[in-house]
């Protein structure tokens, strides 16, 4: 593979464009932060509604405490090359599965940098950058400190969050966040994160991901602190946090979702629970719906179903929750379950008072195709 920068050369410290080419001949746009000192790298992967350019603030920040910075723009966003993200779905979709290739790349790129020690490296990433984050994580034993807000990660990276402590994370999240599920994720990460360095800084407004550092600075100097602390004083550790802070018993639960044995139990606590009580408080339904989709796309249809069972069973109002259940009947070739719950969500959906119109309307619009795909009469 081929590394490049757009300009010449330069002399220790200050900021330079980098031009980054990954191995099918793409250009990614990055910018590199240097120093002007040996110390550790940190690679910042943006949300996939802003670019790299959020960052800047933080990552001058971060340089001028001796942290060498690299960010990088994803193909599909702001100067990198490949299909623009929010043109043809379809090939960004592709495009999108080449991003751990390129992420790899900008890693060496950042362990080639003059002085920058290869063995201590941070990363940190917003929204979808959560995700690249933690694979990121998952594929480089030498990311000793991780930066995550306000986004999901999958499966793969729930069980290294649960079953590798060496890796200090720093979560942070605004209840205001535009993508509201964030919230409940983001807690539902920390919680199951087993290392005892963790740390989270929970705002009541910021808005979504990096935007939050324009409404609260003080987060920039927590990160920076953060990886002071994980990448130079302490390389690889983060002292205990010692009021931490409570997370709620039905995001706690969520902890049960990712086992077949788990959503067994968490069906039975749901069947115990009091007649007339909110059974919906065990667990947050977007949260459990995301991660029926998750196991559906994964070819895990039997779990999906299960999973979106037991949100239509806490949720038994929701046409969502049908919708989901019979989208993983569908997968599963089983059309006339598929049926069943297309009508009923179509027949609760003239009275759902929970979703926003605009939801109402596609998904009304969705069910009404599927319905007539299935070979039902529409409504």
């Amino acid at each position: 593979m081929a590394m490049g920068m757009a300009c010449a050369p330069a002399e220790f410290g200050g900021q330079r464009a980098v031009d980054l080419t990954a191995e099918d001949g793409t250009k990614l746009k990055a910018t590199y932060f240097d120093a002007g000192k040996p110390g550790p790298g940190v690679l910042l992967l943006h949300q996939c509604n802003r670019d790299r350019r959020i960052w800047d603030g933080l990552a001058i920040q971060l340089s001028a405490a001796g942290l060498n910075v690299l960010t990088v723009d994803n193909r599909g966003f702001g100067e990198s090359g490949g299909t623009p993200h929010d043109q043809n779905p379809d090939e960004a979709r592709t495009e999108k599965e080449k991003w751990p290739g390129d992420f790899d790349m900008a890693v060496k790129y950042l362990e080639s940098q003059p002085g920058v020690a290869r063995n201590m490296i941070g990363v940190g990433g917003a929204s979808c950058g959560v995700d690249n984050s933690v694979q990121l994580a998952r594929r480089h034993p030498e990311v000793r400190s991780l930066v995550l807000l306000a986004g999901p990660t999958d499966l793969d990276g729930r069980n290294y969050l649960r079953n590798t402590a060496k890796t200090p994370v720093l979560f942070s999240v605004a209840d205001d966040d535009e993508f509201p599920p964030s919230v409940e994720i983001t807690e539902w990460l920390y919680s199951i994160t087993s290392n005892p360095g963790k740390k989270f800084l929970h705002y009541a407004n910021g808005k979504h991901g990096a935007e939050m550092f324009s409404v609260h600075p003080e987060l920039m100097d927590a990160i920076a602190e953060w990886y002071v602390t994980t990448l130079i004083k302490t390389p690889g550790q983060a002292p205990v946090v010692k009021d931490p802070p409570a997370i709620p018993q039905e995001i706690r639960n969520l902890g049960l979702i990712d086992d077949p044995a788990g959503v067994a139990r968490l069906s039975a606590m749901l069947a115990a629970a009091p007649k007339g009580g909110s059974k919906a408080e065990l667990f947050p339904e977007a949260v459990v719906n995301f991660t029926g989709y998750e196991h559906l796309q994964a070819g895990n249809t039997k779990l999906a179903i299960e999973i979106f069972k037991l949100n239509v069973a806490a949720f038994p109002e929701s046409p969502n929750a049908y919708d989901s259940l019979s989208d993983a009947y569908i997968a599963a070739g089983q059309k006339d379950l598929a049926l069943v719950n297309v009508k009923k969500a179509l027949a609760l959906l003239p009275g759902d008072t929970k979703d926003n119109e605009a939801f109402r309307n596609r998904l009304t619009e969705q069910d009404q195709k599927k319905l007539q795909d299935l070979g039902g009469a529409t409504q």
